[in-house]
């Protein structure tokens, strides 16, 4: 492997700018411990100019300090924190200020969407990723624009004459709830309460991917559902069309709240429940706007929320909490005629009344109800028994107006988000034993100081997490909307373990609080997916890939862990040892995963491993010092004190950090692990990140200022190893005054496992790496692209794929699976053939022919050197040079399939009296778009099937086994994703190496797709197989 570096400074740099504030990895710390303030820093990261420039760094928050007691430390302590190891934790994705506090917000689970209502009952539907609003509407009252729309719309349609008042025209009141209705939302709900039903173990799904999703409903139409007291109304944000629904015909009781029924009858399908002010509920049909059922009897007052869920046994059930302090659950299973339903349970839940109901998913138990009252308590409920779990007060005199269940994987023991009129996010930690409740991040150090007025104090008075990325969490305020983003690279504490070739069945270990445990999973189909007939070139194109059921069961490991904060898990090259990495402690250990006994442990956050050999590098450190906390009002003469031994400490921990060398040890046979390097020869900067693999990538920190043309493949710095490659750090601390103006300096370097020395010069730091097991290519991922590089016979750049926020990915051979928050792409990748391959195959032969004539000579003297020259006719070999080519198609995401609204159509197309010629135009069109993922080299134009759904939150790429893609989410469900589709499957299997293959799985695909297939062979080496291609073209063939 030569000179990396010198590949890789073809890639364009990013601009210059620095990086938000983020999260104090303290608040993720285990109970009765404090983090170092150490770990808080902040990282240099290209500037959103859709983002308000300036930025404030986050207080330094302690666990044990509860409620809003805490009072920031000095600013010292804060830029000592900053010099740690930690990269970017929080940050604000995106602010939008307003004039008036934002009271109600929902995000759309697919789409970067927002829709809030103020104070004065103000609508707006807003673009958080692009900054843009949608659409702004007047709900409260009259809104003009809306009804003169409405009589243009009359006129134009030839209605001069108005009976009676239009809907528009009548004053809608206070909002009491907005929401997103299409097609997604409808989809992801019924996932969700499936999903959290089959984890219980007596549940009907064990499985939360296999179920039936409803049909599609909205026909590509995408509602903002908003509920006024005196009118429901659903605007269509394609159309920008709406309907007025009167409380005249849901009886003329005003309506308080609403939920969508994802389960009903074909005939009434979709549905919408109002809660009313009468306590009855009322359910309106979208297809007819008619009222088709109630339930009554259930609240003596006024409804204030309602919520779906499924219970273990399958059934769908309607929970509503209402102002009488009732929590009453009734049936949504709508299989019969009863147009009247009375519930089922109804039990105490509050005093003075429910104020919001939660579904909660718990990993191996049945999911749990989460309500807030106005008691200012919350409470867990069992929904098996319907009894209270547990109950506290999660901010003494504050009562809670808004509650999430959350699953994020920085934080495993913060299972609850909520909400006060303050200017925090809480976090209750444990719920059911200990339920303590932190401050997870201050709101007031996010947004820009000339947002927050000096006399005005930020307010909290509604808060969502997204229903898909639990990374991302809208609170709207005050002064505005605000949405955070908590490390959105953060991957479950899973590492799969490899494949036995005998065996079906493939196994990954996890860790859950301080227990080890094995996930073993397999395919319960009976055909094998990865095999296809000859009936499937039949198959109608609108057909989706048939459901992979997934079996799969969990076991306990004996051997406990030894801590239960943030852990990272990674296995060797063998698979014989796992190791088991705590950042915030800092602790390792790594495991033998025969009997899982404990074969190396110490102090230390920094771990990679040896794709080749069962070998791994390491940074010990030493425990941080504890810092004092310095008690607002005490004493000056203490205060010093305490300033003092902060000062002390924090040079203490400096001091440690940079003497910490990087270490290699190796794992020998009988279980021990043997130092074969005490320290690598390196740079005199300290050590922030290792990155294992074929190479050992170091990152060191460093403060020097370099010019940002000379800063190329720069990426974001982040605070946690990625895919079990190592950690990073910050590359300048926060208070370098260059970290906000100057680009960030080069600091990665890589180095040889055998030599220990450096095989490259400083590189730009990639967020992760990957090594193809059999060494020949290698991925750096940088913020906006990854680099792709070949290693054989030199090191040499191949280009880069434009997929941002990756955060791991896995190589099967010639093919690259990437995961991002919110899709999976695959990166087919060939180097070509360059005239550095050339000139290597020709010192090969030139040094075999040395080598047989040295031998001759050796066994034969130098007689064996006569030879007898005769005329000769010098063929010459000529070898075209082929460029790389890399081709990037997405294969799942969390969208719905594309369709195409019917307003779109064109008039024109009628025209020819056949409508099924137009269709079939619309179908090939639609199944000819190939899903790119923004920027691969060589994209091909063919036949894909339609997207697969993404499982929700972050995911553990395990690889290609059977045939098909295993993944691994949050909570240890495995899922997998179909390779089968036949334009996908002859791509994979000329990547694997098998042409020939590929050329008889071209049969499944039609003829007019076979060009793209033989381009794409062409690229991959192939160019004899492509020419058997059935249906190939002239054209092609001349080329």
């Amino acid at each position: 492997l030569e000179s990396p570096n010198k590949q890789l400074k073809q890639v364009k740099g990013h601009r210059k700018g620095s990086k938000p504030p983020l999260l104090p990895p303290c608040l993720f710390s285990p109970v009765g411990r404090r983090s170092s303030p150490k770990s808080q820093l902040r990282s240099p990261r290209p500037p959103n100019p859709r983002e308000l420039p300036q930025h404030c760094t986050s207080p330094l928050i302690f666990p044990r300090i509860s409620r809003s007691l805490a009072h920031p430390p000095p600013a010292r302590y804060v830029a000592a924190a900053a010099r740690g190891g930690h990269g970017e934790m929080l940050r604000l994705r995106a602010f939008r200020p307003t004039s008036d506090k934002v009271v109600k917000i929902q995000l759309h689970p697919t789409h970067p969407w927002l829709v809030t209502a103020d104070a004065n009952d103000r609508v707006s539907v807003w673009d958080w990723e692009h900054r843009q609003v949608i659409y702004e509407l007047k709900a409260g009252g009259v809104d003009e624009r809306r009804l003169v729309g409405v009589k243009l719309e009359k006129l134009a349609e030839g209605e001069t004459d108005s009976k009676g008042k239009p809907t528009e025209a009548i004053r809608g009141g206070s909002v009491k709830q907005v929401s997103f209705y299409d097609d997604d939302v409808r989809f992801w709900q019924h996932w969700r309460n499936c999903s959290a039903a089959s984890e219980a173990p007596t549940a009907v799904n064990q499985q939360s991917s296999a179920f039936s999703a409803p049909a599609p409903s909205t026909r590509g139409r995408h509602f903002v559902v908003i509920c006024c007291e005196n009118k429901a109304i659903f605007l269509d944000l394609v159309t920008m069309r709406g309907r007025d629904v009167p409380k005249q015909e849901l009886d003329n009781k005003s309506l308080l709240c609403m939920e969508f029924l994802s389960r009903s009858s074909s005939s009434d399908a979709p549905l919408v429940a109002f809660g009313a002010s009468d306590g009855v509920i009322r359910v309106l049909s979208m297809m007819t706007w008619k009222l088709v059922r109630r339930y009554t009897g259930g609240h003596k007052g006024a409804i204030s929320c309602l919520m779906t869920f499924m219970s273990a046994a399958g059934e769908v059930h309607l929970v509503s909490g209402g102002s009488d302090g009732l929590l009453v659950l009734w049936s949504a299973d709508h299989i019969h005629d009863s147009r009247e339903l009375v519930p089922k349970i109804s039990l105490k839940a509050h005093d003075g009344g429910v104020v919001a109901v939660e579904l909660s998913r718990v990993m191996g138990s049945a999911p749990q109800l989460i309500t807030i009252g106005a008691d200012k308590t919350l409470a867990i409920w069992d929904t098996v028994t319907f009894k209270e779990i547990r109950r506290i007060k999660p901010v003494p005199k504050l009562a809670c107006h808004s509650v999430a269940s959350w699953c994020h994987p920085r934080a495993p023991n913060l299972d609850i988000l909520t909400c006060v009129k303050d200017s925090h996010i809480w976090a209750i930690e444990h719920p059911t034993y200990s339920a303590l409740t932190r401050p997870l991040c201050e709101l007031s150090s996010l947004v820009p100081p000339q947002a927050l007025a000096q006399h005005k104090k930020l307010r909290v008075y509604c808060m969502v997490a997204h229903p898909l990325q639990p990374h991302l969490v809208a609170t709207g305020t005050n002064i505005g909307i605000i949405l955070s983003e908590f490390d959105p690279r953060a991957l479950p504490a899973v590492a799969p373990l490899p494949a036995l070739t005998e065996s079906k069945e493939h196994s990954a270990v996890y860790i859950v609080e301080r227990e080890l445990k094995l996930l073993n999973f397999q395919l319960s189909n009976t055909a094998n997916p990865s095999l296809g007939s000859a009936s499937e070139a039949g198959r109608s194109r609108s057909e989706s890939i048939d459901q992979l059921i997934v079996k799969q069961s969990k076991k306990h490991i004996s051997t406990p862990a030894p801590h239960d904060s943030y852990s990272i898990l990674s296995a060797s090259s063998s698979g014989k040892y796992v190791a088991v990495v705590w950042p915030d402690i800092p602790s390792f250990v790594v495991y033998k995963a025969s009997d899982w006994s404990v074969v190396d442990s110490g102090t230390g956050k920094l771990f990679a491993w040896d794709s080749c050999r069962d070998r791994y590098a390491l940074v010990e450190s030493a425990l941080a010092p504890r810092m004092p906390l310095i008690v607002k009002g005490g004493s000056s003469k203490k205060a010093k004190e305490a300033a003092a031994a902060a000062a002390q400490a924090a040079a203490a921990a400096a001091s440690a950090a940079s003497s910490a060398t990087v270490q290699v040890r190796i794992l020998l046979d009988d279980g021990t692990a043997h130092v074969l390097q005490r320290s690598i020869d390196g740079r005199s900067e300290p050590v922030v990140g290792l990155h294992g693999g074929a190479l050992l990538g170091v990152t060191y920190r460093t403060s020097r200022r370099i010019s940002p043309l000379t800063a190329t493949a720069i990426s974001t710095v982040q605070s946690m190893p990625l895919s079990g490659f190592g950690g990073s750090g910050s590359s300048f601390a926060s208070d370098d005054p260059f970290s906000s103006r100057e680009g960030p300096p080069q600091n990665f370097q890589l180095y040889s496992w055998e030599t220990y020395q450096p095989v490259s010069g400083l590189l730009a730091q990639p967020e992760w790496t990957v090594w193809d097991q059999t060494v020949e290519y290698c991925a750096f991922a940088y913020q906006q692209y990854i680099v792709i590089s070949s290693l054989r016979p030199q090191f040499r750049y191949l280009g880069d794929v434009s997929i941002p926020s990756a955060t791991g990915a896995v190589w099967h051979r010639r093919q690259l699976f990437v995961a991002t928050p919110t899709t999976i792409e695959c990166v087919f990748v060939d180097a070509g053939v360059a005239a550095i391959d050339i000139e290597t195959k020709k010192r090969k032969e030139e040094m075999k022919a040395r080598e047989a004539q040295g031998r001759a000579v050796a066994d034969h003297g130098d007689l064996a050197l006569i030879t007898v020259e005769g005329p000769q006719v010098t063929a010459s070999e000529k070898i075209s040079l082929r460029p790389p080519m890399l081709q990037v198609v997405r294969l799942a995401s969390f969208q719905h399939a594309p369709s195409i609204p019917p307003f779109i159509v064109p008039k024109q197309s009628k025209l020819n009296g056949d409508d099924s010629v137009f269709l079939k135009e619309l179908d090939d069109r639609r199944y000819s778009e190939v899903a790119v993922a923004g920027g691969g080299v060589s994209v091909a134009v063919t036949r894909f099937p339609p997207e697969q759904k993404r499982p929700i939150g972050p995911l553990v790429l395990v690889g290609v086994r059977d045939g098909v893609l295993w993944l691994v989410d949050r909570y240890m469900c495995a899922h997998a994703l179909s390779l089968s589709h036949p334009g996908i499957r002859c791509r994979c299997l000329a990547a694997y190496g098998d042409p020939v293959s590929a050329v008889k799985w071209a049969t499944r695909l039609g003829r007019e797709h076979h060009d793209d297939l033989a381009q794409f062979m062409l690229g991959m080496g192939y160019a004899t197989e492509a020419l058997h291609l059935p249906g190939i073209s002239k054209r092609f063939l001349i080329i």
